[in-house]
C-alpha cells in the first residue's frame, strides 16, 4: 500500500502538490507516464476513444523528439500534456539548476503548466522552483503496471482496491508496462470496473 497509495506523511513532503482531487466527487482522473511510445501510446488512445475518456499524458521530452507524430496524435485527440522532464531523470541525482534545465528543455516542446517528477523524487529546492512555473501533479493511486514482479491481474487488483473519489490514477504508456502485458490486461478491465462502480472520468 505504501507505493500504490502514498500515506499522508509522504504527501506532506511536497506541500501544495496535487495528489488527489475533490474527495466529495465520484470521479477519477487517468494519467499516463513516460510516453509517447509508438508501440504503446496509439493503442492507449484508441482504447480511451472507445470509452470517450480524456486523460493526461506526462511525457518525456526526448520521446517527443523521437516520435513527434505520436505526440501530435495525443494533442489532436484532446488529451492534456504534462512535463515529465526531457530525459526521465531523478531529481535526487541532479542539482536544482540541472534538473530545472532538463524540465525547461522538455517544456519547449510541450508548453504545459503541469509537471510530474519521474519516480516521484525531488529535492525540496527543486520542488519549490518547479512550483513557481507548474502545478505539481503526483498521484493517489499508482497501478505499478511497470513492475516485473506483478502480473496483469495484480495490477488490476490495485485499481480495484485503492480507487476512490478524486483518485489521480497512474498508468504508463511505456515499453516496460507493455512488454510484460500488464497494461493490455489491466487498463481496459480497470476502465470497465470504474465505470461499473459509477465513477466519472475527468480531465485534470
Amino acid at each position: 500500500m505504501f507505493i500504490e497509495q502514498p500515506p499522508e506523511f509522504v504527501r506532506k513532503l511536497y506541500p501544495g502538490a496535487i495528489w488527489r482531487m475533490d474527495p466529495e466527487v465520484k470521479a477519477v482522473y487517468l494519467t499516463f507516464d513516460d510516453g509517447p511510445i509508438p508501440e504503446v501510446t496509439p493503442w492507449v488512445l484508441d482504447l480511451l476513444d472507445s470509452h470517450s475518456i480524456k486523460a493526461t499524458f506526462f511525457m518525456v521530452g526526448d520521446n517527443i523528439r523521437k516520435h513527434p507524430e505520436v505526440f501530435r496524435q495525443v494533442v489532436e485527440r484532446g488529451h492534456r500534456i504534462g512535463n515529465h522532464t526531457f530525459n526521465h531523470i531523478q531529481g535526487i541525482k541532479f542539482s536544482p539548476a540541472k534538473y530545472m534545465a532538463n524540465a525547461d528543455q522538455a517544456n519547449i516542446m510541450m508548453e504545459t503548466d503541469l509537471f510530474r517528477p519521474p519516480h516521484g523524487h525531488m529535492f525540496w529546492g527543486q520542488y519549490f522552483k518547479l512550483r513557481q512555473r507548474y502545478k505539481i501533479i503526483m498521484w493517489d493511486l499508482v497501478t505499478r503496471d511497470y513492475s516485473k514482479k506483478l502480473r496483469g491481474p495484480q495490477v488490476l487488483a490495485n485499481v480495484m482496491r485503492y480507487a476512490r473519489n478524486g483518485s489521480i490514477i497512474t498508468f504508463h504508456d511505456s515499453l516496460k508496462s507493455w512488454s510484460n502485458g500488464n497494461l493490455q490486461y489491466a487498463l481496459p478491465r480497470a476502465i470497465d470496473f470504474l465505470k461499473e462502480e459509477g465513477y466519472e472520468f475527468r480531465l485534470l
